[in-house]
């Protein structure tokens, strides 16, 4: 499970063929057994209504887990960028050679936190964590300097700065690495896979309703879609497009 959930359009076929599978398999066993009793029925529309309710409040909370994360993730692209913004600016309280050297460092890193946002394949993320973690390095080199220094109030904001930078940094790929756990997965597909049985199990026995057996695994299979490409940060469609982080690199790069 952990591996499908990582790739929503596999994860969507997957769960489409299964669900439909157990819709069928519930039609399979309705043609041996009878509901023809009304009392039977009355039990049988109770459980299936009550199994569907379920499955549908487990699908809207895990959307809405989902959603907390994308926007916790757009949150913090622009609480990195304010903070790379203000170390910056605050590198003009250093001495005029040690800003000048705080400066690049600074635009090299901000490159390097856009690509996070928009890096795709693995071996790239790779060596962009590997840059990120030796510029994080250098900064901290460059700034220790001057405040052993400068130990004054005014060097002080500048490490402030940079030390918001770093810890900005860490909040990112911590939010990128909360995902919904591969527990509330495996709920959703047991639960999906007992209401399409039970709606294969009261369909009616004509082509009709053969056809409609398809139609809430379809359904379903679009939602469990469309939560792992939200809970998915580098894979799929909808991503934390880096808008802040590009704003902020093309009003510092050099004239």
């Amino acid at each position: 499970m952990d591996a499908i959930r990582y790739h929503p359009l596999l994860l969507f076929v997957l769960s489409l063929l299964a669900m439909w599978l157990a819709a069928r398999a519930g039609a399979f066993v309705r043609g041996k057994k009878s509901l023809d009793n009304d009392g039977l029925r009355q039990d049988f529309d109770v459980v299936q209504a009550a199994t569907l309710t379920l499955l549908g409040l487990i699908i809207g909370f895990s959307f809405s887990m989902a959603i907390g994360r994308y926007d916790q993730r757009k949150n913090l692209e622009e609480a990195e960028a304010n903070a790379i913004g203000t170390a910056y600016v605050r590198a003009d309280l250093l001495p005029a050679a040690d800003g000048d050297k705080l400066r690049p460092l600074l635009r090299d890193y901000l490159d390097q936190r856009i690509l996070f946002y928009t890096v795709r394949d693995a071996d790239q993320v790779a060596a962009m964590d590997a840059r990120t973690a030796r510029l994080q390095s250098e900064l901290w080199a460059t700034i220790r300097g001057p405040a052993a220094a400068h130990p004054t109030p005014i060097v002080g904001l500048v490490v402030v700065a940079i030390n918001d930078v770093l810890n900005a940094q860490g909040y990112s790929q911590a939010a990128f690495w909360n995902r919904i756990p591969a527990a509330a997965w495996g709920l959703m597909l047991a639960m999906a896979l007992c209401a399409n049985f039970l709606v294969g199990y009261g369909s009616r026995n004509s082509r009709m309703g053969y056809a409609l057996l398809f139609v809430l695994p379809l359904v379903v299979g679009i939602s469990f879609m469309l939560i792992a490409d939200i809970d998915t940060p580098r894979r799929g469609l909808i991503h934390v497009l880096p808008q802040n982080l590009m704003s902020l690199a093309e009003s510092l790069r050099p004239r």
